[in-house]
């Protein structure tokens, strides 16, 4: 059994993309199911087909890719976003990101097979269908706004935009990671919080 509190979470969010009757959230909810994963678990993991898109109830994942040896992160997600390796999991083709959890955290999943039915289903098929098309406009504007920061902001800037998330990211996430995020060594992370810290100081 699915919490409410968590269910109503997620409605809140979705509501944002796309509006559900009860009755539609009823049938919705039903192709849900419920994932607890622990510290350094995966969620999905590079050369494996991703069959899920989950919803963070709470806790926070990092996406990664690994080449040479060297892990790569490339995007964090927290409470209240959705994760997937999503070309895998649209294409149901072996994925190049790992997802693990960075601390306990609680998803709501749906899978691939599951959204397919409800995508054929006659009371909220067209509605699904709207909602993964406007999700996949919201994700790839947020990938686009990504990219965009390492071509035109500097690392502190980037940095300083990270802070702005509202998510207690230097309580919550370790600063090697951090750094490598920011595309930084992790020493030089450490320079540009102690220059910020100074003049914040000075004011």
């Amino acid at each position: 059994m699915i919490p409410a509190a968590y269910t109503d979470f997620y409605r809140r969010v979705v509501g944002k993309f796309v509006s559900l009757t009860d009755e539609e959230w009823a049938v919705f909810t039903g192709f849900l199911t419920l994932k607890e994963l622990g510290k350094k678990e995966l969620f999905t993991a590079e050369g494996k087909v991703c069959t899920e898109v989950a919803f963070i109830v709470s806790g926070s994942f990092r996406l990664y890719f690994i080449k040479d040896g060297i892990e790569y992160s490339n995007y964090f997600c927290f409470e209240g976003d959705l994760i997937s390796s999503f070309k895998s999991y649209l294409t149901q083709t072996p994925g190049h990101f790992t997802i693990d959890a960075m601390e306990p955290s609680v998803l709501l999943c749906y899978t691939y097979q599951g959204m397919q039915q409800m995508l054929a289903h006659p009371l909220i098929g067209y509605k699904m269908e709207r909602y993964g098309r406007l999700v996949s406009e919201y994700l790839n504007c947020c990938y686009e706004d990504r990219l965009e920061g390492f071509v035109t902001q500097t690392p502190e800037e980037r940095y300083c935009s990270l802070l702005q998330s509202g998510y207690d990211i230097m309580q919550r996430i370790p600063q090697h990671y951090v750094a490598n995020f920011l595309g930084i060594t992790p020493v030089s992370l450490s320079r540009i919080r102690k220059r910020l810290m100074e003049s914040r100081s000075a004011l």
